[in-house]
């Protein structure tokens, strides 16, 4: 399970290559066109999954439709109750808010403190997503082999607080690119935590306690701005 999600992610880490890369090429042509190529993909990624997708829950075990299933706050709660997850939520929460908080500052700091200009800052989101790719894609099975769920999201959170320790004690711009590559089990992170998680759910409720998760990863992106600008 953990390996499967480990392979989501690295998709994501592929969009965090090409992103930035489309972004730039795109926004050389027209400032507004990045959005509404955005807006395109998120659109096409809408019908696909309607159209598209298979359903994997079989009828008998789906569950009917209720607005009070769907709020947030209710799915939050019932992530919260489930056994063994409890103390999960805080670790979604936190590391969600301290991975936004890099987010958000990172452009800023780099372009501050080094002189980056967009090819520099372009060319770092792409080694991030090179990173995430070979770690989520490749190099997860065998790390499953070694370290249970548990202990690799424990390394990846270690491995991740010492990275965003160093960047910020980086004097030099090179350093920044040699704390991504070095930092590989903090890749490991969210696809560990989500195979916990989801191993506590029953096979009814799947969709709707990852939904929960990532509510509050969503929940997360909204206070990571207002965290970060007064530290900067």
């Amino acid at each position: 399970r953990a390996k499967r999600f480990g392979l989501l992610g690295a998709m994501m880490g592929v969009g965090f290559i090409i992103g930035p890369v489309m972004g730039g090429l795109l926004g050389a042509v027209s400032l507004r066109l990045p959005f509404f190529a955005a807006g395109a993909l998120a659109m096409a990624n809408l019908l696909y999954g309607y159209f598209v997708l298979p359903e994997s829950l079989p009828l008998n075990q789906r569950k009917p439709f209720t607005w009070r299933s769907a709020h947030p706050v209710s799915a939050l709660r019932a992530l919260g109750q489930l056994k063994g997850v409890g103390g999960l939520v805080g670790v979604v929460a936190f590391s969600g808010l301290a991975q936004f908080v890099l987010y958000t500052s990172w452009v800023l700091y780099t372009t501050f403190k080094f002189g980056w200009g967009p090819l520099e800052n372009g060319w770092s989101m792409a080694a991030v997503g090179v990173v995430s790719v070979v770690v989520q894609g490749f190099l997860m099975g065998r790390l499953l082999t070694w370290f249970s769920p548990q202990k690799l999201a424990i390394l990846g959170l270690i491995s991740s607080a010492a990275a965003y320790a160093m960047w910020g004690a980086a004097t030099q711009g090179w350093m920044m690119f040699a704390i991504i590559g070095v930092n590989l089990l903090g890749g490991t992170v969210a696809a560990s935590v989500n195979s916990l998680i989801s191993s506590a759910a029953d096979s009814g409720s799947q969709g709707q306690t990852l939904g929960a998760v990532n509510s509050l990863t969503s929940l997360t992106a909204v206070f990571a701005p207002m965290v970060a600008a007064p530290l900067l």
